[in-house]
């Protein structure tokens, strides 16, 4: 049904949004699922070394790993808002 990065990125999406029932509504998602995404979201951190142990190196490639995550979010939303725009308008479709 999703692909592996649409929970990963409907969860980020929630926390920036700071709102479950807003990020759904956006990706027109049942709010549940996201809530269930997030939930097991923080058990895989859960299992990841805290900040302070890690190397200068290390926290460099979180931060670029999490800037990868949200562009590829706002990759994934954009392609989704011209696929519906293009299927709804016809004037979209020069996109």
């Amino acid at each position: 049904m999703f692909d592996e990065a649409f929970p990963e990125m409907a969860v980020e999406l929630s926390y920036a949004k700071g709102s479950i029932q807003e990020a759904a509504r956006e990706l027109g998602v049942d709010p549940g699922r996201i809530s269930k995404w997030r939930q097991r979201h923080k058990k895989t951190d859960q299992n990841l070394p805290l900040n302070s142990t890690l190397t200068d190196e290390q926290q460099q490639i979180r931060r670029l790993q999490r800037e990868l995550r949200e562009a590829q979010m706002e990759r994934d939303i954009l392609k989704k808002a011209v696929s519906i725009f293009s299927k709804t308008d016809g004037k979209y479709s020069d996109l």
